[in-house]
């Protein structure tokens, strides 16, 4: 019969290497520490140690329990932690977001997650569709999206807003609407909203519509139109952290604008069902550090959903 305390003592005996040691670990007699082994040996079918005394090694089926024990109890940690809605720091996180915050949020998880070894992070990058979708189905717990959808079975809330940025080549001299269709538009999945964007709040006597701009390339990795404006082919709007991540942002340049636009973003979780306060820590966290990054102060400005 399956004993998982043999396992464990097992694990024991092979990490303190002797037999005393494990039965004061676990405050067991030494017999008693005899008798786990010899029944996991039952049960595997298997010797497990080749004895020498008051010394043993492990035989291969040995190191192969081992490792297999081993692999046992971790799983069965993080699956009792996954089962704690109220545990701050263990269990599973399973997040998709928009490439554009994920950029950031993504690495920053990943120091967090090497602060907090109880937890196992799943992290999806994907467009507004694709990640609504997963969340309906249970495969994420949390969305991070940029568009908010009429879906009976999920929740939407205000989470968070980057700062739009007119990106050029380093060596662009111009400022001008005119310079900016000389020079031709970028794209790539969000490109022309953005785009329409912020050149509509910032000309507002000038511009129309995008279609002024020559179109010099789609790219569906937001990331990668940062490659073809650095090679000067054309200029493009993006969230702020799509430019800070960015290896070719020495290669760019952000044209300042006087009126501010936003990229709102939004949680998405299933409706009716309390999301772990463990994803509430790790995001309130991250959001802490962007704002004194990007604002000095753990405010950030008001959150306007059309913007």
């Amino acid at each position: 019969m399956f004993n998982a305390q043999y396992f464990r003592t097992f694990i024991t005996l092979v990490e303190s290497g002797s037999f005393t040691q494990t039965a004061h670990r676990l405050d067991m007699t030494q017999p008693g520490v005899s008798q786990h082994i010899r029944k996991l040996e039952q049960y595997l079918q298997k010797s497990l140690l080749i004895r020498q005394g008051r010394r043993f090694t492990l035989t291969e089926s040995g190191r192969r329990a081992y490792d297999y024990a081993i692999k046992l109890f971790a799983e069965h940690e993080h699956f009792r932690h996954s089962l704690d809605n109220e545990s701050l720091d263990s269990g599973d996180c399973r997040i998709a977001s928009r490439a554009s915050v994920g950029m950031m949020l993504y690495p920053f998880i990943l120091g967090y997650q090497q602060m907090h070894a109880g937890l196992t992070v799943s992290y999806s990058f994907g467009f507004n569709s694709a990640i609504t979708e997963d969340v309906k189905a249970g495969r994420y717990d949390v969305g991070i999206v940029t568009e908010v959808s009429r879906h009976a079975e999920l929740h939407y809330a205000p989470w968070h807003q980057e700062p739009l940025c007119l990106v050029v080549p380093a060596d662009f001299a111009g400022t001008s609407l005119t310079d900016l269709a000389a020079l031709g538009f970028m794209n790539y999945a969000d490109g022309v909203h953005h785009a329409t964007q912020l050149l509509r709040a910032n000309f507002p006597g000038e511009f129309r519509s995008m279609s002024r701009f020559p179109r010099q390339g789609y790219t569906n990795d937001v990331s990668m139109v940062m490659d073809a404006v650095a090679r000067g082919l054309g200029f493009s709007v993006v969230s702020r952290p799509v430019l800070e991540t960015s290896p070719w942002q020495r290669q760019v340049k952000e044209l300042p604008m006087p009126q501010p636009v936003y990229e709102s973003f939004h949680l998405v979780t299933p409706a009716g069902v309390e999301t772990p306060r463990r994803y509430t820590r790790l995001l309130d966290e991250f959001l802490e550090q962007r704002r004194h990054t990007l604002y000095g102060f753990p405010e950030e400005p008001h959150f306007d959903s059309h913007s």
